[in-house]
C-alpha cells in the first residue's frame, strides 16, 4: 500500500470514528502529505469537525477543505432569524463582552466584527454562532483591541511559562513588540509548544503570536 493511500484510509478512519462526523457524503484523496476533504454535510459546525479530524491523523501536511455546506430543507432558517437568533446566543454567552461584537449574516454566511480584549473572546464567539441551524460559513473578523499596558506582555508570559512544570525557562525566550508576541527556544513535545502559545494568547494586550520554538 503507497504512502498516499495509507494516509487516506487513515483521515477516512478518524472521519468514522469521529461522533461529530455524520455524513457518508465526505470524500478524502491524499498526495505527498496534501489531504483534500470534498462532498457535503448539513452543518457548518460538522464541517469544521471534519476539518479537525483530518488534521488529527499523523502524516497530514497541508489540508485543503473544498466540503459544502447544504442546509436541510427542515433546517433552512431566514438570514434575520440568524442574525436575530446570533444576537441572542451572545449576549447570553458571559465570555463575549457585551456590545462589543456586531454580527451581519448574508445568505446564511454569519460575519462577525467588531474588536475584544482576549483571543479567547472572539473564538467563543464564533463556536456559539457556527452551531446555529441554517449557517453555511461563519467569518470572524473580530479584532483584539490591545491594552494601555502593552509593556507588562513579555513579563506575563514569561511568569506563565515558569509557573508551568512543563517549561524550563532557560530554554523558552519570550519578546514582545506593541501586542505581538515572539516565542523562541525549544521545548520537548508539541503539547509544550501548543502550550507557550496558549499562554502567548492568554496574556493582556497580545494581538499577535509569531512561535519560532522549535520542538528537539
Amino acid at each position: 500500500m503507497s504512502h498516499d493511500t495509507s494516509l487516506q484510509h487513515r483521515v477516512t478512519a478518524e472521519l468514522i470514528w469521529d461522533p461529530a462526523v455524520t455524513s457518508s457524503e465526505i470524500g478524502v484523496t491524499a498526495r505527498d502529505g496534501v489531504v483534500a476533504l470534498s462532498g457535503q454535510v448539513g452543518t457548518y459546525d460538522e464541517k469544521i469537525a471534519a476539518e479537525a479530524a483530518a488534521c488529527r491523523v499523523r502524516g497530514v501536511r497541508a489540508l485543503v477543505q473544498e466540503i459544502e455546506v447544504v442546509v436541510p430543507y427542515a433546517r433552512k432558517r431566514s438570514d434575520e432569524d440568524i442574525a436575530a437568533t446570533a444576537i441572542a446566543r451572545l449576549a447570553w454567552n458571559v465570555a463575549v463582552p457585551p456590545d462589543r461584537v456586531m454580527v451581519k449574516v448574508s445568505k446564511g454566511t454569519v460575519i462577525l466584527t467588531g474588536d475584544v480584549d482576549h483571543r479567547f473572546q472572539s473564538e467563543v464567539a464564533e463556536r456559539e454562532l457556527r452551531q446555529l441551524s441554517g449557517v453555511v460559513a461563519v467569518n470572524n473578523r473580530i479584532v483584539l483591541k490591545p491594552q494601555v499596558d502593552v509593556e507588562a506582555v513579555s513579563d506575563s508570559i514569561s511568569e506563565a511559562l515558569d509557573r508551568s512544570w512543563l517549561f524550563d525557562p532557560k530554554t523558552v525566550t519570550v519578546k514582545a513588540d506593541g501586542g505581538t508576541v515572539y516565542l523562541g527556544g525549544t521545548v520537548r513535545t508539541m503539547q509544550e509548544r501548543r502550550e507557550a502559545m496558549g499562554a502567548a494568547w492568554a496574556s493582556p494586550g497580545t494581538t499577535a503570536v509569531e512561535n519560532r520554538i522549535s520542538v528537539v
